[in-house]
């Protein structure tokens, strides 16, 4: 018998050699697998060349071939893991004007991308390129912004980007479509953000599971928060503000552990706030313009840093504690139904307080101030009583106290007024007394001590203040004269003095002033000072019950930009200057004062009549008129010489820049460019009867071209010194701009004319007169609802397109009076180029005074001289509410702005707000008023933050219902 010896190395030997061959084998050509399967390496020459190539179809000139391509503006490289060389893995292109979609083209090959930023640009669609595998670049990038696009087409095509991780569409005009099906292909998603789109429906809750930033805001998303959301455990960030959703909010947020950021403003959320937001990670909680109702949760405070529950239904105290937790930042509470008194302790770390608008009592404790880091304090709007603690002063980074509109009485403590950053005091509609303090801030801006009890005189230093924009004192009992230092203002735009006890006679006026200047129930006395003339920026002038005597001064006939002239109560006498048919004109109670202008709005137009001197005036006018003619037929013949040079002979080495006429068609249409004769356009120019309109910048004129065709042509009112030497060219450029412009609710300009010290532009004729002819002219009849409301949406698309352009188009003026009618409910935004080519710095005088029209100028502005979309939604808001109300923006002195929210704080008197001819017309006109009311008054909100943006105004607008 054969003996079998066991010997495991034997027996495994050749197992073993397998085992290991394998690996030798594996392990040798794996690596020429993975290399036959990648994508060989991209050469720094072939990377430059794409890159070259890119730079023809974006235009930039920034791309230098000279140098390498890793130096270039807007592009990073990386060095490769093992090698030493550079690959291509950023590249930024924000904000050049591309619209060219054959740009992926040349971006696809570049396979080594990591991040792309095509946002602020101009795309309308993407092509198919990026919807398909041959696109190289998908493969490994991880950031794609594309925000601030005008993007329409559907969100699929964009797939297929399996390493993605961060995800920009906002601000575009995506439609809806099957969101979840969609955002399911996005498996490594972190961030989204889907904001200011178009898309409606459920919120989609088919995302990957390591979301953790999820915006959503400014869409139409409607019904209630779903559940699904809460499976996103991972999510720090969530942002479903300014949408349609409904219902209360879910009590699940321990789903959630890793939440900082929930934003829930601007829907119609209801409810209680759940107990389960007492989450320890969430930092900042935003919850405003909701139905919330209940009771403040005590526990909100102890780790949310900054917190907005405003303009909600919330009722009862707030908690003893709620604002002293450490940490805490900003809290408001404006307009909700609090009542009880304020907490006495606060926190440190506290900057922003706003609690106005309740029902708040007590006196302000005297603890407030104890953290000394409070910038922003409002507590207007409350029934607080008591005085107002002197240790106010302790907080000396305070910019902005607002305590108006409560029951506050006895001094202003000294300190108060004098705290070096304080840019805002307002203290109006309580019952403070004593005298006016003698020192203020170097930093105020304004001050409001109106409706008040204090006595005294005006201090002289007040007007020495640098920076003071609004003045208003008026309703105390304030006696003596007018300080002569208020000439030496420089920023001063707004004085209200009305309703005191002043004395004298009136001094010369700060040439700044520019909104209204109300000097009326006092005593003061002698003649009206001609150098109030000079004031050519002022639209309110109020001198009416006063003591004055002669006669009103002709020099008050050139102030261009007057829209109210009140002199009634007075001692005056002989003959008003000659004014604008569209400024409203009062002097009645002056028995021998009488107004030859019988055109105007005139409140009152005579006093007493005395036909000889109508006599005089008829005569007077007769003359000017034919001497206008004259001096018209010798500048049209001279223009027309000059016009002529220019076209038949050109620009001669020895001839005048002075002497030149330069003409420039921006439009491409041929009906235009074949129309459009320059002479023609300045010979209208010359003749006074073809003004059709004037606003504060501009006046219009109508212009018949040869072949029939009518322009309006529109100049550049001179008086702000914009067009300078070495202007002209920044002038152009601006222009050429917005005459690329399309939207039909957008004036654009078709040409424009430069001359050395004046400018015109060419539009279409389809002259209707303004939005506020339609609504306040002398021969208007009641507009009914759904052109009121057809002009709302017209302009809003208009103004939100503007903001929405590459490049942002903000509006200098922004009132019914630069909105033009093509028809009835076809409005059009005019006016578009002055915030573009105003230069403040050479105009006569501060940005401030040249910062809109009265009634329409947001609150800030006063403060921070800085134009901002924020300010336009506010000049919005007030149209909308003249378009409600059938009231003028101001009326007797008083801000219909003001006026609508002071109602609007009382629900029961809101419907007083509403123009009844046309509210009672049927339940649905009534209930969509109020629906836009709502609109309005968010709008007009005091704080810019409060306000939506042009975007979902819009939407709200198209859902008001």
């Amino acid at each position: 018998m054969v003996e079998r010896r066991y010997c495991p190395c034997a027996s495994h030997g050749g197992f073993l050699m397998l085992v290991l061959l394998f690996f030798l084998f594996f392990f040798h050509h794996a690596p020429m697998a993975a290399a036959a399967d990648a994508p060989p390496p991209l050469p720094p020459q072939k990377a430059q060349d794409i890159l070259i190539n890119l730079s023809s179809v974006v235009g930039t000139n920034r791309w230098n071939s000279s140098t390498p391509v890793c130096d270039w503006t807007g592009v990073t490289c990386t060095r490769s893991g093992s090698g030493s060389s550079l690959a291509v893995t950023n590249i930024t292109l924000s904000n050049y004007g591309i619209s060219n979609r054959s740009i992926f083209a040349s971006i696809c090959p570049i396979y080594t991308l990591q991040s792309l930023d095509l946002s602020r640009n101009s795309f309308t669609d993407l092509g198919d390129l990026l919807s398909t595998s041959s696109c190289r670049m998908k493969e490994g990038l991880l950031s794609l912004n594309l925000s601030s696009n005008k993007l329409s087409h559907r969100l699929s095509d964009l797939s297929g980007f399996p390493q993605l991780e961060v995800l920009d569409l906002s601000f575009n005009l995506f439609p809806s479509e099957n969101l979840s099906a969609y955002l399911g292909s996005f498996p490594r998603l972190r961030s989204l953000n889907l904001s200011s789109n178009k898309l409606i429906g459920d919120i989609p809750v088919s995302m990957a599971g390591s979301l953790a930033e999820l915006v959503l805001s400014g869409n139409q998303f409607s019904g209630s928060i779903p559940l699904a959301l809460f499976n996103y455990g991972n999510l720090s960030l969530l942002d479903l503000s300014q949408n349609d959703l409904n219902g209360a909010v879910p009590d699940e947020f321990k789903s959630l552990p890793k939440l900082q950021t929930l934003l829930l403003s601007g829907n119609n959320l209801s409810g209680k706030i759940p107990p389960s937001l007492n989450v320890t990670t969430l930092t900042r909680f935003a919850a405003n313009k909701n139905s919330f109702s209940g009771l403040i949760p005590t526990w909100i405070t102890k780790n949310v840093r900054m917190l907005d529950l405003s303009y909600n239904h919330l009722n009862g105290s707030i908690p003893p504690d709620f604002l002293s937790h450490p940490g805490l930042q900003s809290v408001d509470l404006t307009s909700n139904m609090l009542e009880g008194t304020i907490p006495n302790s606060l926190s440190r770390s506290l900057f922003r307080l706003r609690l106005g608008g309740n029902k708040l009592g007590g006196n302000i404790p005297n603890s407030i101030c104890d953290g000394m880091s409070l910038a922003y304090l409002e507590l207007d709007n409350n029934q607080l009583m008591g005085n107002i603690p002197s240790e106010l002063a302790k907080c000396k980074k305070l910019s902005l106290l607002n305590l108006a509109s409560n029951q506050l009485q006895g001094p202003l403590p000294d300190g108060i007024s004098s705290l070096e950053e304080l840019v805002v005091l307002k203290l109006q509609n309580n019952s403070l007394n004593g005298h006016i303090p003698n020192t203020f801030s170097a930093s105020l801006s304004t001050l409001n001590l109106s409706q008040n009890s204090f006595t005294g005189q005006i201090p002289s230093r007040v007007f020495e203040l640098q920076k003071l924009s609004t003045l208003d004192l008026h309703g105390n009992n304030i006696s003596g004269g007018i300080p002569i230092s208020i000439s030496s203002s420089t920023s001063l735009i707004e004085l209200n003095l009305g309703y005191n006890a002043l004395t004298g006679t009136i001094p010369t006026m700060a040439t700044t002033l520019s909104t209204s200047l109300n000097l009326s129930h006092n005593y003061l006395s002698g003649s009206i000072p001609s150098n109030l003339g000079s004031l050519i920026e002022l639209e309110i002038l109020d001198l009416s019950y006063n003591n004055l005597s002669g006669e009103v001064p002709s020099s008050l006939g050139s102030m261009q930009s007057l829209t109210q002239l009140v002199l009634s109560y007075n001692h005056l006498s002989g003959s008003v200057p000659r004014f604008r048919q569209d400024v409203e004109i009062d002097i009645e109670g002056n028995a021998d004062l009488i107004n030859g202008n019988g055109n105007n709005n005139s409140i009152s137009t005579t006093g007493k009549k005395k036909p000889h001197n109508v006599v005089i005036i008829i005569f007077t006018i007769a003359g000017a008129v034919v001497g206008l003619c004259v001096l018209a037929v010798i500048v049209m013949m001279s223009l027309s010489k000059r016009i002529y040079r220019v076209e038949d002979e050109g620009l001669s080495t020895g001839e005048s820049v002075s002497q030149i006429i330069n003409g420039h068609l921006i439009t491409m249409n041929s009906i235009h460019t074949s129309a459009i004769e320059f002479m023609k356009a300045m010979e209208a120019v010359c003749n006074h009867q073809n003004i059709f309109l004037k606003t504060r910048f501009c006046t219009y004129y109508k212009a018949v071209m040869p072949n029939g065709s009518t322009y309006s042509v529109k100049k550049l009112n001179s008086s702000d010194k914009i067009f300078q030497n070495g202007n002209q060219e920044k002038f152009a450029r601006e222009i050429e701009v917005l005459g690329k412009l399309t939207n039909s609710n957008v004036m654009v300009p078709l040409a424009y004319i430069l001359t050395v010290d004046s400018a015109y532009l060419i539009y279409e004729h389809a002259y209707k007169g303004t939005v506020s002819d339609l609504l306040h002219g002398e021969k208007s009849d009641v507009i009914d609802w759904p052109s009121r409301y057809s002009i709302a949406l017209g302009v809003a698309q208009g103004l939100t397109f503007l903001h929405g352009c590459t490049q942002l188009v903000l509006l200098l003026d922004l009132s019914t009076r630069t909105i033009h009618l093509k028809s009835t409910n076809e409005p059009q935004i005019g006016d578009i180029e002055l915030c573009k080519i105003i230069d403040p710095s050479r105009s006569t005088g501060s940005f401030s005074t040249i910062a809109g029209t009265v009634g329409y100028i947001p609150p800030e502005y006063a403060y921070t001289m800085r134009l901002t979309m924020a300010g336009n939604v506010y000049s919005f808001g007030v149209i909308l509410l003249e378009l409600l109300t059938g009231k003028p923006s101001v009326s007797n002195g008083t801000e219909l702005a003001k006026w609508a929210l002071s109602l609007s704080a009382r629900p029961d008197q809101r419907e007083q707000i509403l123009d009844t001819r046309v509210s009672g017309t049927s339940i649905a006109v009534h209930s969509q008023m109020l629906s836009v009311l709502n609109i309005a008054l968010s709008c007009v909100a005091f704080s810019p933050d409060a306000r939506p943006k042009m975007r979902n105004v819009l939407r709200m607008l198209f859902n008001a219902k």
